[in-house]
């Protein structure tokens, strides 16, 4: 079996989020972390690969420095990794993203192809379904449960207080929630094994069947308007007032704000 991971590096908003005056992220100013939902993708394949013996083959798409998050996840257990950077892919929506990741893939054999829901940094949870419209196979999201049985995959597809169970027969693409597993940590041999590994990158000019039309910021139909930090909330208004008063306050300020 042969499997395909998206992943990506998303920015650590614990260190801070900072802006190019176009308003897009300005990623290699910012500490970066791997994407919680594409990494428990990528426990999901380790965990099929253990089981049922397979491949595991990481793709990101980013800026060179996007390296690090591929070795994190070959010292986790990933066979390969494949960069997809190019100075014409930057600024891509998620459209331009999906068509970019697509060509990539196209490229290689697969069984499954799992990404995660979202990205934190966009929360679109678009990427991983036009990735299957773009190859033209089935998709099931919001996993929280993966089954092997066949030649098909078997899915717990969560769903406001229940879930689906889903059939699809492969090749197929699967959605990942953070939820999905507790992601394994980095072992000493894994980080040594990583470093020693070559990572592919690949450019414009090896992505398969996409148009330049597609790519980038030229082929990103969406643009955005208004971009900002996180606003900080003031310190609010402060009162001593005994129990009932406090009661009468309360409702008053609801009344006002047309709560109630």
């Amino acid at each position: 079996m042969k499997i395909v991971v998206c992943i990506k590096q998303v920015p650590d908003t614990k260190g801070g989020v900072k802006f190019k005056p176009d308003g897009t992220l300005d990623r290699a100013a910012m500490l970066t972390i791997m994407n919680p939902d594409d990494k428990a993708g990528l426990e999901a394949a380790l965990r099929i690969k253990e089981a049922y013996g397979a491949e595991v083959t990481v793709v990101t798409m980013g800026l060179p420095k996007a390296q690090e998050v591929l070795r994190e996840a070959m010292a986790m257990g990933a066979d390969a990794g494949i960069l997809v950077t190019d100075r014409v892919l930057g600024g891509a929506d998620t459209w331009a993203t999906s068509q970019t990741l697509a060509g990539a893939i196209r490229n290689l054999e697969y069984d499954l192809i799992i990404t995660g829901r979202q990205a934190i940094d966009g929360d679109t949870a678009q990427v991983g379904p036009q990735i299957s419209e773009h190859l033209d196979i089935p998709v099931i999201s919001y996993a929280q449960d993966i089954k092997i049985e066949g030649d098909s995959v078997i899915v717990q597809r969560q769903y406001d207080d229940r879930y689906h169970i889903l059939k699809a027969k492969m090749p197929c693409l699967i959605t990942a929630i953070a939820e999905l597993n507790e992601p394994r940590y980095m072992t000493p041999g894994g980080i040594f094994d990583a470093f020693e590994k070559e990572i592919t990158v690949w450019g414009r000019a090896d992505l398969k069947d996409v148009l330049d039309s597609d790519l980038g910021a030229k082929g990103s139909p969406t643009k955005i308007a208004k971009a900002s930090d996180k606003v900080r909330k003031g310190t609010g208004e402060k009162v001593a007032l005994d129990t009932n008063e406090s009661v009468a306050y309360i409702m008053d300020k609801l009344t006002e704000k047309h709560v109630l």
